[in-house]
């Protein structure tokens, strides 16, 4: 991570994120710090500024619990901006999150704070767009809680849209569920893969001892083999030598 790093423009970036400077001038400068012909390099920058921001981001979210809304959310903004120029679309999407829920909790002192319905129901499209359907099925939850508190007499305006966020619901809960069977499913192969694992194993350490017991037959039939013919070529030269004696 360090070499990655290591060059000034890196180090200006990290620089302007420990001095909490959240503004154009960094996000324009994370963007040319990631365009490069060498692909490997760009590919290490964007990972380590990556693990940098993660890091980072933990610790300014502690940071800024006292401060104004409009300076949290200003803070918010900046991370989702910069999470989404690196490609880190997981934590771009934590963070809008996060920022919805945080301007839904101060809506009740200020008002203009509130999130609609159509704000919860395109964040819910993107989550599910990205595969995190748990998330997209809460925001989808929100999206019908901001229609059924605002206006529950005039609800029959809304209901293309009450079905609209409905019909998404359903098929981020249906991903969930289908996502939840492929894990099981994956589970299981693992499994099984591991019990015929050790069933060869077990098979190759029963064969083994076998084999070696033929092995060693195969040695001690060829040694009596052996034996059996140099005792009768003993034989043979006593028989023949007995009869050049007698002859002479």
């Amino acid at each position: 991570m360090a070499d990655a790093l290591s060059s000034p423009e890196v180090s200006l970036f990290l620089s302007l994120i420990e001095l909490r400077r959240f503004d154009d001038a960094a996000l324009g400068l994370l963007r040319t710090l990631l365009v490069s012909k060498d692909v490997e390099s760009a590919v290490q920058v964007r990972s380590s500024l990556e693990r940098f921001l993660r890091f980072e981001t933990l610790r300014v979210l502690r940071e800024i619990v006292d401060e104004s809304v409009v300076r949290v959310l200003s803070v918010l903004e900046f991370l989702v901006r910069a999470f989404a120029v690196i490609g880190d679309f997981e934590s771009c999407l934590a963070l809008r999150y996060e920022a919805l829920v945080f301007r839904e909790n101060k809506s009740g002192v200020h008002q203009w704070l509130q999130v609609g319905h159509t704000e919860w129901e395109n964040f819910a499209k993107d989550a599910l767009d990205n595969g995190f359907y748990p998330i997209a099925t809460k925001a989808c939850e929100n999206a019908l809680l901001y229609l059924r508190r605002s206006d529950t007499s005039g609800l029959e305006n809304f209901t293309g849209d009450i079905q609209s966020i409905v019909s998404l619901k359903e098929v981020a809960i249906a991903s969930t569920g289908a996502c939840s069977v492929q894990a099981k499913a994956v589970k299981y192969l693992k499994r099984k893969e591991m019990e015929r694992s050790k069933q060869q194993a077990s098979t190759l350490r029963e064969i083994h001892p076998v084999a070696s017991v033929l092995f060693r037959d195969g040695i001690k039939k060829c040694n009596a083999r052996k034996f059996s013919e140099c005792q009768t070529l003993r034989s043979d030269a006593r028989n023949s030598h007995t009869k050049i004696s007698g002859s002479v």
